[in-house]
This record gives C-alpha cells, sequence and structure tokens, in this order.
C-alpha cells in the first residue's frame, strides 16, 4: 500500500513559512523543521479510542485513509478477499489500517495483513489489541538487521505480532531465540567488513526482500 503525497505549503505553527510552487519539493530547511515538529508532536489517540500511534503515522493514515476505506468497501460489497500490505513507511500504514478498520469499520476488516520492514508504530494497548483480533492473520517481515523495524525506541512504541525472521542466509524463520538472533545479526553486520554499519540499510530494500522470499517459496 503506498500513501498518496501530500504537499505541504508551510510549516508548524510558530515557525517560518516557504513560498513555494505547488508540487515543488521542499527545502531541506523545511525538511528538517518538519522532521523537528513531529518529534514534538504528541501521540495521536488510536483508533476508537483505543492506545495512541505515533503521530507521524497517523498523520500520514489520514491523509489516504478515506479512499482507502471507499476502495475496501467496493471490494467488500463484491465479496472479494482483502489482504492489505506494505514495505517500510507503507508497512505501518498497513498495521494502522488493518486496526482502523477493525476497530472503526468491523465490516470493512481486512482478511489479513503483510508488512515488509515496517518500523513500531504504537503503544502497548492498541498492539494487544491488534494482535488479538488479527491472531494468525498477519505477518510481520523482518530482515536481518534492517534498521527501520528497530525504530521508533521502545518502550514508548511496539511490535504488533507475529514476526517471520529472514536470517543472515536469506533462510526464512518462524521464530529465532534471542541469543541466536543476536548471533545471526553480527553475521550480517559482518558479511561486508568494510561497511558493517551499512548492513541496516541494506537489509531495508524491498528487493532484499523478494529475494528471501522467492529463495524460501515452494
Amino acid at each position: 500500500m503506498k500513501p498518496a503525497r501530500a504537499g505541504r505549503r508551510g510549516s508548524a505553527a510558530g515557525g517560518t513559512t516557504e513560498s513555494r510552487p505547488t508540487g515543488a519539493r521542499p527545502s531541506a530547511a523545511a525538511r528538517r523543521e518538519e522532521r523537528c515538529r513531529l518529534r514534538r508532536a504528541p501521540p495521536w489517540p488510536g483508533p476508537a479510542a483505543t492506545g495512541y500511534v505515533h503521530y507521524g503515522f497517523a498523520q500520514a493514515l489520514q491523509s489516504v485513509f478515506p479512499t482507502v476505506a471507499q476502495g475496501i468497501a467496493e471490494l467488500r460489497d463484491r465479496e472479494r478477499t482483502v489482504f492489505i500490505s506494505g514495505h517500510s513507511l507503507g508497512g505501518a500504514l498497513a498495521m494502522l489500517t488493518g486496526a482502523r478498520l477493525h476497530l472503526e469499520a468491523p465490516k470493512l476488516r481486512a482478511d489479513g495483513v503483510y508488512t515488509y520492514g515496517q518500523p513500531r508504530t504504537c503503544d502497548r494497548t492498541l498492539a494487544k489489541a491488534y494482535n488479538t483480533a488479527f491472531s494468525k492473520r498477519t505477518h510481520r517481515f523482518v530482515n536481518n538487521n534492517d534498521i527501520v523495524p528497530q525504530l521508533p525506541p521502545e518502550p514508548a512504541f511496539h511490535h504488533v505480532d507475529t514476526a517471520r525472521y529472514i536470517d543472515a542466509d536469506g533462510r526464512l524463520r518462524e521464530s529465532m531465540p534471542l541469543l541466536a538472533a543476536l548471533g545471526d545479526r553480527a553475521k550480517g553486520m559482518t558479511a561486508d567488513l568494510f561497511a558493517p554499519a551499512s548492513d541496516g540499510v541494506r537489509d531495508h530494500s524491498m528487493q532484499r526482500y523478494i529475494d528471501a522470499l522467492e529463495k524460501n517459496g515452494p
């Protein structure tokens, strides 16, 4: 699920305002200011007042949710099966869309959710409600040292179940003990001795996820 991009013409209240043609790329200063504003923003109330959500992810979902919900309603009218999927930010929005539909429009609830390299999106309360609703119907894939699933930090934000871990050799694992996972992550980091820290960025590539899934396919 790829979110639409909404242009912004100004900054947060109290900041400077930048004038630019509609559709133009924001300046580096404007992007830095927006990131700072999101870090200062309070958490966004979760769907149906269940827990809370990371402000930036909730704001991004708010901009596309009406269109997504309408599309799903049309599929449901034709009795179609609905799965929601996304990578990175799209993964966060896929999970939050699933949660919002379940809690606010249960007749539109998705049959399953698949995410790849998804960041943490919500607090423990919403994560628990989501896990109860989507038990065995959600799959959160994490590729070895992918940096994005490690953000935003705990304990403020939490992951939902169920993690499917791709190890340093590209094998898909249903579970991974803590010590084994630490050893496997060290193996992934040392695969490139000249740039070990870049493994977290490389592992976030959607192509890496596709290659691993094809390797583990039937």
